[in-house]
């Protein structure tokens, strides 16, 4: 062999050499921004051992509130203010009864009234935490899950805070009109209070929206993703409930996540992702993302795992009642947690 041909050998050999290291940097490249991403999607959380153990949620008023809601004051959609006015003034009953300090939110749409039901417990701090749910349906429907559930956890969650020495002021808040044809709109009841809080110049240190808390199921494949992907990072048995939150309050959600972790055995997860991923967005959480403030939603995933979801057949007897005491004993600690 030729000196010229060994030289050639020698050089193709190096290349081989450069491409392998260059692939292998690549590659590591890849995995390290993968696990950066699933990372913050996700905001793993390794079980912790659970906290409030003997603090008590009564599951049969949690039912109750659900079938007054779905059933006696039902429509409860735009087109029937007077049933909206029946739920408000039975949560403002409750509100007050669970020693909160209760005021109403009224505002004007195409000339009818509506209202927020807004109840206040804890000192009077610079720095409040909002939690709340939206009480009306889409259309004439039961809406159970959608959100009767969310407001019977509020209520529930009230009766806890009345009982409890605070360390922040908590606001929760039952919204009217957060359903089409106001959704997304400047009428919408978050909306009205998120306003409010920042003409008033209000430090909000955490919103969450609780929507949609009660629909579970033990099944395989019972879980449904907006993105196939997400089958590989999140269980596809719809046995959990979901902290969602957006690309900037990853930190927020991670934290939100521990404290529910540590108050029940109910499985959490998270999910931090932009707002053009479906579901991301869809609640009253939004409002207060568009103002700045850092709010996530508490959700069973809605119609990503409950079929019922905006039909006549979201009915209170197909919601899991002990899981939902489980999601508003999850709450409480986060309030214990994010107001410290």
């Amino acid at each position: 062999m030729s000196i010229f041909s060994e030289a050639l050998q020698l050089e193709e050999m190096s290349w081989r050499k450069r491409l392998k290291m260059i692939f292998l940097v690549v590659l590591g490249l890849v995995i390290v921004l993968g696990l950066i991403i699933w990372f913050w999607v996700t905001q793993p959380v390794f079980s912790l051992e659970s906290d409030n153990q003997d603090l008590l949620v009564n599951e049969e008023k949690l039912k109750l509130h659900v079938k007054t809601l779905s059933e006696t004051f039902s429509p409860r959609n735009e087109g029937n203010p007077e049933n909206l006015d029946k739920v408000a003034a039975y949560i403002k009953q409750e509100f007050t009864q669970a020693n909160g300090i209760v005021s109403e939110q009224p505002y004007k749409v195409a000339g009818k009234l509506y209202k927020n039901i807004i109840a206040q417990f804890g000192p009077d701090t610079e720095e409040r935490i909002v939690i709340g749910a939206h009480y009306d349906s889409a259309g004439p429907l039961p809406a159970a899950d959608d959100n009767a559930s969310g407001v019977a956890g509020i209520i529930e969650l009230a009766y806890l805070l009345g009982k409890a020495m605070l360390p922040i002021k908590v606001e929760l808040v039952a919204f009217t009109l957060e359903e089409p044809p106001y959704f997304e709109t400047a009428y919408m009841g978050s909306a009205i209070h998120a306003n409010s809080l920042k003409e008033q110049n209000i430090k909000v240190r955490l919103m969450i929206s609780v929507e949609m808390i009660g629909y579970f199921s033990d099944l395989p494949n019972s879980q449904s993703f907006p993105v196939f992907l997400l089958n590989l990072v999140y269980p596809t048995t719809g046995n959990f409930i979901t902290v969602v939150g957006n690309l900037e309050n990853g930190l927020t959600a991670r934290r939100v996540k521990k404290a529910m972790q540590k108050a029940t055995i109910l499985p959490v997860c998270s999910i931090n992702a932009p707002r053009s991923i479906p579901g991301i967005d869809f609640s009253d959480h939004l409002n207060y993302w568009n103002l700045g403030y850092n709010a996530l939603m508490v959700s069973d995933t809605a119609f990503y795992r409950n079929k019922n979801y905006h039909t006549r057949y979201d009915t209170p007897e197909k919601l899991d009642y002990k899981r939902m005491a489980m999601v508003v004993k999850d709450l409480y600690q986060v309030i214990l947690e994010i107001g410290k």
